[in-house]
């Protein structure tokens, strides 16, 4: 077995230190997977509601304004999943909170496929919302308090780009499932697909070892998994976490405190501008897409070559973050989602609609990406005791720009169709660029 400099005959046992320089156990790569498959689901059901819109709206006579409140509501409950989540999972652990938000968005999923009237969907969405934005915070601070650090932004970005594949899977479904079955039937299978998943998850994830630090009655619990991760503790007689200071415990105000302040703004700030970009692609690119004369099929390819581009951009941001550190190439990538949504203006939609669906692929593969890259930030800013709680929050307030989405996306499409839906896609990328440049935190090269 493995030990760090704390022998296992020692009084203390520093948890983060035995994960750091410790080999990655069978243990931690099956969390690893367990947290990637759920943030899959996360983006399968998050990304739905977008490919459903067309053909709801065509089914019920609805209008794109009239839809917008039922596309806000759901981006209203992801913020406040988001921001509870932090505080919840840094007091009660990440297992619980990310097992009950999968059982809640699946639940509410299921039931949107019963729903009689937009106003209905507008109820259940903002329930499924709680729990698709609670997910996410959840399942990535897991994934980075089981990696060892020299594997965790390749980790959390790789485990982050598993919502666009979620995303892309949920366009495959649609593809496969609307034109036959219906929305309705769309909506069954989604969270149907969620239930069974919460429930394997119950009986099969474990607990974030370095929340168990912070709780010495579920030492022996602690004691187990590490001895089922190759650390020999079985003489230990306390753990510590090396990294813990003696702040508050997921409280949001530590977010300000110890000179967090500055790069806690600028962070909020990115996230904001990031999510008011990619909810506008995801809620409303379709419909943007069917307005503009194409088919119900080639629009929903749109969103899912979107999707597919941010898969491999964000394999290459992580990448080039281990490499360089984290400022330039977040940097580049943010000036990238900007050229490439401004360029999608030069080419003509109609004429040549296969082009476009490849500039939107190259657009997804730097702005989708980007947002991967953002959670490992999160992690490597914040604290073990607050690392949630900065996570959780950041998304909380990348959320409402998501919020702003829901009305921002419709009215550009309505008021300048492509041209003005593209302006709001590049013009938010610009200032993500400049929040990431002023971030004094980055993560240092490898």
């Amino acid at each position: 077995m493995t030990t760090s400099d704390h022998t296992a005959s020692s009084a203390h046992f520093d948890v983060s230190h035995a994960i750091d320089s410790g080999e990655l156990s069978r243990l931690q790569k099956l969390i690893y997977v367990l947290a990637a498959l759920a943030i899959i689901i996360d983006g399968f059901d998050g990304q739905m509601i977008g490919y459903a819109i067309p053909l709801i709206m065509k089914e019920w006579g609805t209008t794109r304004a009239a839809f917008s409140m039922a596309v806000a509501s759901g981006l209203a409950g992801m913020a406040m999943g988001s921001l509870s989540a932090g505080v919840l999972a840094d007091k009660f652990g990440r297992k619980p909170v990310l097992v009950a938000s999968i059982l809640l968005f699946g639940t509410a999923t299921v039931l949107i496929g019963f729903s009689t009237g937009v106003t209905d969907i507008a109820v259940i969405r903002f329930f499924a919302g709680l729990g698709i934005g609670a997910a996410l915070p959840a399942a990535t601070t897991l994934t980075a308090e089981f990696i060892p650090l020299r594997n965790r932004t390749m980790a959390v970005t790789t485990a982050i780009v598993c919502y666009p594949a979620g995303g892309m899977l949920a366009g495959l479904a649609a593809a496969n499932i609307l034109p036959t079955q219906g929305w309705r039937v769309f909506f069954f299978v989604g969270g149907a697909m969620a239930v069974t998943f919460a429930v394997f998850l119950f009986f099969t994830l474990r607990e974030s070892p370095k929340f168990l630090t912070r709780q010495p009655a579920r030492w022996e619990e602690l004691r187990a998994l590490m001895q089922k991760m190759s650390h020999e503790v079985g003489q230990v007689r306390q753990f510590t976490d090396g990294i813990l200071t003696n702040t508050g415990r997921g409280q949001l105000a530590e977010l300000f405190r110890e000179g967090r302040a500055f790069d806690t703004s600028w962070l909020w700030l990115a996230f904001f501008m990031i999510q008011l970009s990619i909810y506008s692609a995801y809620s409303w690119l379709p419909t943007m897409l069917t307005t503009e004369g194409l088919s119900p099929a080639l629009s929903g390819m749109g969103l899912t070559a979107y999707n597919f581009g941010g898969i491999f951009g964000a394999v290459l941001c992580a990448a080039a973050i281990n490499r360089f550190g984290s400022r330039r190439p977040m940097v580049f990538w943010a000036a990238m989602s900007a050229v490439t949504a401004f360029g999608l203006k030069l080419v003509n939609l109609t004429a040549s609609p296969e082009t476009f669906l490849w500039g939107l692929g190259l657009h997804g593969l730097f702005v989708t990406a980007l947002q991967c890259a953002m959670f490992a930030l999160c992690a490597h800013i914040y604290p073990t005791q607050i690392r949630t709680t900065g996570a959780a929050s950041a998304m909380a307030f990348g959320r409402i720009g998501a919020f702003v989405s829901a009305f921002a996306g419709a009215a550009m499409i309505t008021s300048g169709g492509a041209n003005a839906y593209l302006n709001l896609l590049g013009g938010s990328m610009i200032v993500s660029m400049l929040g990431l440049a002023m971030l004094r935190g980055h993560i240092g090269p490898k």
